[in-house]
């Protein structure tokens, strides 16, 4: 279950890569603007406030960022990406760190480039950092007693689940569009007792969380918390630094 205020707690961190994504979309009078994954609709309000003449249609698959959304003023539907269609008049399909939990995205994303008509602009952000200390720290103590069981089948990501710029600006490139693709690593200052914990229970932890008991739950944080402090020391200062890989696309469909 995705919860939006925890997602929130670090509303800047995660909305800074959705600008520098938006910075090269560069039209002026898109008539339909989409937005694939929307989360609680803190950046979708972003979109309106620059294409305000645009229609705007906002989709995510948990019930309860959507909720979050509307309760913003965003007209947000409640699906997977993967059945979202384009309507004839979208000009903008924009999905920001959301891809990347879509197994079959690179054919998704070729299939829009087909639908979508002349000039239109495709632009999505997707994390790269599945095999970084974070995340397999999160798989080690999955692996362990008590949680092996519950957690036995989980869709684990790894680093091949994104691709890297290049190979997305092939894809599209080859899909008839004009590319413009690449990677940033953020280092993100964070503060707290346990700043990359907190993070990750907002993102990969989410199905980790839904698929234990709460006492489970509780003990799973207790385990990793001295893995996340090898990983990312805290500083004299008391703060932490988390690098953050991300990879881009923004794609024109010639």
């Amino acid at each position: 279950m995705w919860n939006p205020d925890t997602y929130l707690a670090f509303a800047d961190h995660r909305g800074r890569p959705f600008f520098d994504l938006l910075s090269r979309v560069n039209t002026t009078g898109p008539r339909r603007v989409v937005d694939l994954g929307c989360g609680p609709g803190n950046l979708t309000e972003v979109l309106a406030q620059r294409w305000p003449e645009a229609a705007l249609e906002a989709w995510d698959s948990s019930p309860e960022m959507v909720e979050a959304a509307r309760t913003r003023g965003v007209d947000a539907h409640a699906g997977v990406i993967e059945d979202w269609e384009p309507q004839p008049d979208t000009d903008v399909v924009i999905s920001n760190a959301a891809l990347q939990w879509v197994p079959a995205h690179r054919e998704l994303v070729v299939r829009w480039a087909g639908q979508l008509a002349q000039g239109a602009w495709i632009a999505f952000q997707v994390p790269g950092n599945f095999d970084s200390p974070s995340h397999r720290a999160v798989r080690e103590v999955a692996r362990r007693e008590p949680f092996a069981n519950p957690l036995r089948d989980m869709p684990w990501r790894d680093a091949g689940q994104v691709d890297a710029p290049a190979e997305y600006a092939g894809l599209l490139t080859d899909a008839g569009c004009t590319v413009d693709a690449w990677e940033t690593t953020y280092v993100h200052q964070l503060s707290g007792e346990t700043p990359v914990l907190d993070w990750i229970t907002g993102t990969a932890l989410t199905q980790v969380k839904s698929r234990l008991t709460e006492q489970a739950w509780q003990e799973y944080r207790q385990a990793i918390i001295p893995l996340l402090a090898q990983a990312y020391p805290a500083r004299p200062d008391g703060t932490t630094f988390f690098p953050f890989r991300r990879v881009f696309v923004v794609a024109q469909v010639r």
